[in-house]
């Protein structure tokens, strides 16, 4: 087939997408969903405050997870030793700047941040919430640091702003989570997810899922979508694995016990993953970004922020593959014949 004739069958199948309900996307987007409840696009404040992580903390004989860096996910870690005041003012600006943003979500992103004692959380929450702008708070933590105090505190963020909370569940996989030195298992996802959904339905939930693993199969990822549709939640991230500088995985990958993940192979999995996906779930982001390029070690391909998107978006379309292509097949799959 010739170039051109290629190129004319993927304008084909983007114009079919125009008439989705995702604005030309093939994926149901993030922004989309606080656009609706907003009624205005909506940006997310990364800011650094937690310091530390029950991993690096050896509780219980806990290890750092092996992908881990110094920074701990910090989207922004050269301000992360400013206030909290000046995080948001800055960052907020900058925004205000580039893109005319409006209306700001305060993400508290790197490390766990409930880890640390609950009032020290509440005391951050009425900084941000102190911003005119500021619609509302996005947490990010662990499956395994949910404790009562914060339970209280997250329903009372919620009474007065929109709460989101993000788990890093990472893999459904026992033997994932086992070899990453996550420290807990998927016992401990199921019920986080199910106690933080039970307790105030008005907390948006969503969760952190990571491809790319050792002996990672397609269909692990189909079985990561199914299980992602029955959870009660309301949006997934997902990132692709990769190696960073001063990391125990930077140790294998140098050693060559550790293979990264190719940009085809990633590509295919997203795919599979979105269309077994319910098309109901928003989704964060498509594959990582790694923002300190000199710490990168492999794949390079993480650090090209705009083409990884764009790359993603064309592998889609050209499959003609969409979110939810498949979601009601994968559910008859799931139940036994006879019933």
């Amino acid at each position: 087939m010739t170039t051109s004739l290629r190129a004319m069958e993927i304008m084909a199948l983007t114009a079919k997408q125009t008439n989705s309900p995702w604005g030309g996307l093939p994926y149901y987007p993030i922004s989309q969903f606080y656009r609706s409840l907003f009624g205005c696009k909506v940006y997310k404040v990364p800011v650094s405050v937690a310091q530390t992580c029950p991993n690096r903390e050896g509780i219980k004989g806990m290890q750092t997870c092996n992908f881990c860096d110094e920074w701990g996910s910090a989207a922004y870690p050269e301000i992360r030793h400013h206030s909290l005041e000046e995080q948001v003012a800055r960052t907020m600006e900058n925004m205000r700047l580039n893109y005319r943003a409006q209306k700001f979500l305060v993400y508290f992103q790197a490390y766990t941040n409930t880890f640390s004692k609950s009032q020290q959380l509440r005391q951050q929450f009425a900084e941000a919430f102190a911003f005119p702008d500021v619609v509302g708070a996005v947490v990010g933590t662990r499956p395994d640091c949910i404790s009562d105090a914060v339970m209280d505190l997250w329903y009372e963020a919620s009474q007065t702003h929109f709460m989101a909370v993000e788990l890093g569940v990472q893999s459904f996989d026992n033997k994932q989570l086992e070899w990453m030195r996550r420290g807990h298992l998927v016992d401990k996802t199921f019920q986080a997810v199910e106690r933080i959904s039970r307790s105030n339905p008005q907390i948006n939930l969503g969760i952190h899922l990571m491809f790319g693993w050792p002996d990672e199969t397609d269909e692990d990822i189909i079985e990561a979508a199914q299980l992602t549709n029955s959870l009660p939640i309301h949006n997934v991230k997902l990132h692709n694995l990769h190696v960073l500088k001063n990391t125990p995985l930077a140790e294998d990958y140098l050693a060559g016990r550790f293979k990264p993940i190719e940009l085809e192979d990633y590509s295919r999995r997203v795919m599979l993953f979105l269309q077994h996906l319910n098309p109901r779930i928003a989704v964060h982001r498509l594959a990582a970004l790694s923002r300190r390029s000199e710490e990168l070690l492999a794949p390079r391909w993480t650090a090209k922020k705009m083409e990884i998107y764009q790359g993603l978006l064309d592998y889609l379309r050209e499959h003609g593959a969409y979110q939810g292509q498949k979601f009601a097949d994968s559910r008859l799959a799931k139940i036994p014949a006879g019933e």
